[in-house]
């Protein structure tokens, strides 16, 4: 089956969304510095933790009852109303700063993955189901490089790869895992930027929007993905999306 120009154009959306993502930079214009600038500032003893305060963000959000949405694939998300929980999470945040971190992150974690499980749900994922919810948990692995990447291992196809290599055994604690160490990346550029002690509660908040804004991006281009593979065959996709 031919793909439609249709959906050839929202698969280029996807793509546009998936290969670009724009946390970094919309940190930069928040705070008016680079983040590496900001990394650089961040206590060596934060850097060492912050790997596993991110896997046991994602282990208590995947407990909590993320997924309590009516299963009616199709609905659209309620962006807004997610985008409003993190931003009090993160003025939280910033208030507290990075003493607030491994309490704030879990919070603002859960808030993330109900709204990334709300549009799958718009892209008609079946959300009961254990693979959309593993589908929205690989969400967080998107748009961050491991410490063991190089440019050819950063891709989006790459990525899912490594994902479902991670899941082979059964275990979705070393998929947790797999996902944590890449999440953590970003968890790094946030809470050294709410570390400025200039940042404060507004400044918290506002770099929360843009970490579930970046995330809500990530997931629109992965469930558009997975969507139109359901129509016409992950390798039909794969091989025009790796052409566009």
């Amino acid at each position: 089956m031919s793909i439609s120009e249709k959906d050839r154009n929202e698969l280029q959306c996807a793509k546009n969304l998936l290969e670009n993502p724009g946390f970094v930079a919309k940190v930069t214009s928040i705070i008016g510095m680079p983040v590496e600038l900001a990394l650089a500032h961040l206590p060596n003893s934060v850097s060492k933790r912050i790997a596993g305060i991110t896997q046991a963000a994602l282990v208590k959000a995947l407990d909590a009852a993320v997924f309590t949405l009516k299963d009616v694939p199709g609905k659209g998300p309620s962006n807004l109303w997610h985008k409003t929980g993190i931003a009090v999470s993160g003025g939280v945040g910033g208030f507290f700063g990075l003493a607030g971190l491994s309490v704030e992150l879990p919070l603002s974690t859960s808030i993330m993955l109900r709204s990334i499980a709300d549009i799958a749900r718009s892209h008609d994922e079946r959300i009961d189901t254990d693979e959309a919810k593993q589908a929205c948990l690989a969400v967080f692995a998107f748009g961050g490089r491991s410490v063991k990447d190089d440019d050819s291992e950063t891709g989006y196809y790459t990525v899912r790869a490594a994902l479902a290599k991670s899941l082979s055994d059964g275990s979705v604690l070393k998929l947790i895992a797999t996902i944590a160490e890449r999440f953590s990346i970003q968890v790094s550029e946030k809470a050294a930027a709410q570390a400025i002690p200039a940042i404060g509660a507004v400044g918290g908040a506002l770099i929360n929007l843009a970490f579930i804004d970046h995330f809500q991006d990530m997931a629109r281009g992965h469930f558009i993905v997975r969507k139109l593979e359901r129509r016409y065959g992950q390798e039909a996709v794969q091989q025009l999306y790796q052409s566009l």
